[in-house]
């Protein structure tokens, strides 16, 4: 069956359930990169979160077992991986899992923070990234951070950082698993120039935004919601 837009967005089958084998290998200290957001949240006097398409929770725990006092809302529309964020974080208070997506949630200006993580290169035009930027907009409260991670960069960036990719890869991974990925990267994700981030954010009503983690072909940015 050919593969639509929505299919490439979420995450069903082995997808969801390979996942965090999947971001361990692929994506070069992503639990580094996991331990900066509860560092760089740590002084948000209002802790609520909203961690839009949260996976399989893995912001979520660390945030938690960081600090409990938390109180998160997590969105994904992948049934599958909500599941498994369920049995992960049975253990946790204060904390409440919806399938769906941000456009269908009642909260307005209610959350302190938002983290938005491996998403928008799956979503294909601007226009669309525009609208799920301005919705997280609207439930932040004024001044509250917002964290992005992802693929970002022009065509020739994510040639060059695709060859150091490579090279930071587990060596166990086939050759064929390695050709088939790089493959999927460059032809059916829908990255954003760094440019076009910075205009995507601030047309949404955020702060021009700081890069504070780069790795081969991911990096995350942090913005704010302006104060008034």
């Amino acid at each position: 069956m050919e593969t639509t837009e929505k299919d490439l967005a979420i995450f069903e089958g082995d997808r969801a359930f390979n996942y965090d084998n999947f971001v361990q290998q692929w994506i070069p200290n992503y639990d580094y990169f996991m331990s900066t957001v509860s560092r760089l949240l740590s002084s948000v006097t209002e802790k609520t979160l909203l961690s839009v398409g949260c996976g399989t929770g893995n912001e979520i725990l660390v945030l938690k077992e960081t600090d409990a006092k938390w109180s998160v809302v997590g969105v994904d529309p992948s049934p599958e991986m909500i599941e498994i964020a369920r049995k992960k974080l049975a253990h946790l208070k204060k904390l409440k899992l919806i399938v769906g997506e941000v456009e269908h949630l009642d909260y307005q200006n209610y959350f302190g923070a938002a983290s938005l993580i491996l998403v928008l290169h799956f979503i294909r035009y601007p226009k669309e990234k525009l609208k799920l930027l301005a919705e997280i907009y609207n439930r932040l409260k004024p001044g509250a951070p917002l964290i992005i991670m992802g693929i970002f960069g022009n065509k020739e960036q994510l040639r060059v950082n695709l060859d150091v990719l490579q090279s930071l890869l587990p060596q166990e991974l086939s050759q064929k698993e390695i050709t088939e990925r790089l493959e999927r990267i460059t032809t059916r994700l829908y990255r954003t120039s760094e440019n076009d981030l910075v205009k995507l954010l601030v047309r949404a009503g955020f702060q021009k935004p700081t890069r504070f983690f780069q790795c081969s072909i991911y990096s995350g940015w942090i913005t704010r919601k302006n104060s008034s």
